[in-house]
């Protein structure tokens, strides 16, 4: 039962065609201001709506892609159930020197106090684009390569305390009344107390320009984790991790468990985890990351208490296509990639969530009776607050052996739903028995179940089949 890419998508294509859109749809007009939630654990609207961060990376969006070429990318995250989309404003690939789709770039003679309107109005554009979607845009100002030298990047380095922080001010005050969530950073190490000095400065930039309006938070190198640096700071909103693209398997859910456990309490998430048709590694002869592992990711963090997930294509974020230089082995044109396998089925990840109060999840490994499993075997669960329901993944199809006291009613109905085609089957009503073992309808690498256990009283629907919230 493990799917291959061209199987599947034919398989969502037939979906699209019978639910449309695989029942997502595009919401239209620019979306709420987002806050932390009372209890500090995750985000909500301004109205105190959930909110689930469904993030894509895109870095190259506002550097390498034309007006046309942004709304196609950006309509067709809208309608996978996507929410946010995380862009720098000064890119990664030589984002100072080459220019933009129209020619333009960012900064006379590279100084941060001299932007180029041009290059900013497109921008704009974009930002605009993704709003009328019902995009958030989690902008970066800029990638950390131009704060921080030997490192990697094409730099050069132009930032300093002062500059940072007018920089900061002039993005805060452009960008004040539009959708965007601030993620500083820029996927770089923080070696000097100068380093430090730039982030903070550039942070309080942005809150001086935009008023407080947006969220914050720090996007660090792979393997590290905001809360290392700056959980004590009040600038930052939530947390962030990087889980990174090295081994298979990589325990990302410790890092939420970390970050929930620290005071003051924040929203913790990965915001860049393992790239599907990413080099393990960066070594194509190690294979490569597949949907798979995009799923076993998100799985673990969100069960682990994540208040949301992030998906990367390593084709997308560089927006790769033939005739442009492939970073790290790219190998499948942007608009291609589009259409990966593992992007459908985050919509999927977010529709199995919002069909229950996914809010209330707690991380509650005592439902797993005997060993979790460790390695691609690792089984993770989460039981909501008021015991009415729990969800429990098994990324490789492992029998699951649960403890059904920690479920509040006698009375309960058990599915198991297929994260891959986002369908969900019936298994039985249930009588709690103290024990009980459930056994997936497939096992192996690429045959992932999630069992979610729901109390009979609630009459929850089938797990997934709610339409996203807009």
């Amino acid at each position: 039962m493990n799917i291959s890419s061209s199987s599947y998508r034919l398989v969502a294509g037939l979906l699209a065609i019978v639910f449309g859109s695989a029942g997502v749809g595009v919401c239209r007009g620019a979306p709420p201001r987002l806050k932390v939630s009372p209890d500090h654990r995750f985000l909500v609207t301004e109205k105190g709506q959930p909110f689930f961060y469904l993030g894509d990376t895109a870095w190259e969006l506002f550097h390498r892609l034309n007006e046309e070429e942004s709304r196609k990318y950006l309509t067709n995250r809208a309608e996978k159930g996507f929410t946010v989309i995380q862009a720098v404003v000064l890119a990664e690939l030589d984002g100072l020197r080459t220019p933009n789709a129209n020619g333009d770039i960012p900064l006379k003679e590279n100084d941060p106090t001299r932007p180029v309107e041009a290059y900013f109005q497109h921008v704009d554009r974009v930002v605009d684009q993704a709003a009328e979607l019902g995009l958030y845009i989690g902008m970066l100002p800029t990638w950390g390569d131009k704060w921080i030298s030997n490192q990697g990047g094409d730099g050069p380095v132009i930032f300093n305390v002062k500059n940072a922080r007018a920089y900061g001010e002039f993005l805060g005050k452009r960008y004040r009344n539009s959708p965007i969530i601030w993620i500083l950073g820029g996927d770089r190490s923080l070696k000097k107390d100068e380093h430090l000095a730039i982030i903070r400065a550039m942070a309080e930039g942005l809150q001086a320009g935009d008023g407080g309006n947006h969220l914050m938070t720090f996007h660090p190198r792979g393997g590290e984790n905001s809360a290392n640096l700056f959980h004590q700071d009040k600038w930052l909103d939530f947390n962030m991790v990087q889980s990174g693209h090295g081994q298979l398997n990589t325990p990302n859910y410790k890092f939420a468990l970390n970050n929930r456990a620290l005071t003051p309490v924040k929203p913790t998430l990965d915001g860049e985890p393992r790239y599907e048709d990413h080099p393990v590694n960066w070594r194509p002869d190690q294979g490569w990351f597949d949907e798979w592992d995009v799923r076993q990711a998100a799985y673990w963090s969100m069960l682990a208490g994540a208040c949301g997930h992030t998906y990367g294509d390593h084709n997308i974020w560089q927006m790769w296509q033939p005739g442009r230089r492939p970073i790290s082995s790219a190998r499948t044109a942007w608009q291609t990639a589009l259409d990966h396998p593992g992007a459908f089925q985050m919509g999927h990840l977010r529709r199995l969530f919002e069909s229950r109060p996914w809010q209330l999840l707690e991380p509650d490994q005592e439902l797993i009776v005997g060993d979790a499993g460790s390695g691609a075997y690792h089984v993770r669960a989460a039981r909501a607050s008021d015991g009415s329901f729990a969800f429990v993944y098994t990324p490789m199809g492992k029998p699951v052996t649960i403890d059904l006291a920690h479920l509040t009613e006698h009375a309960l109905t058990a599915h198991w739903f297929d994260p891959r085609l986002g369908k969900a089957s019936s298994i039985s009503t249930i009588s709690r028995a103290e024990q009980q073992t459930f056994t997936p309808p497939s096992q192996g690498r690429g045959n992932d179940w999630i069992l979610v256990l729901d109390e009979q009283s609630r009459q929850f629907s089938a797990p997934g089949s709610s339409p996203l919230l807009k």
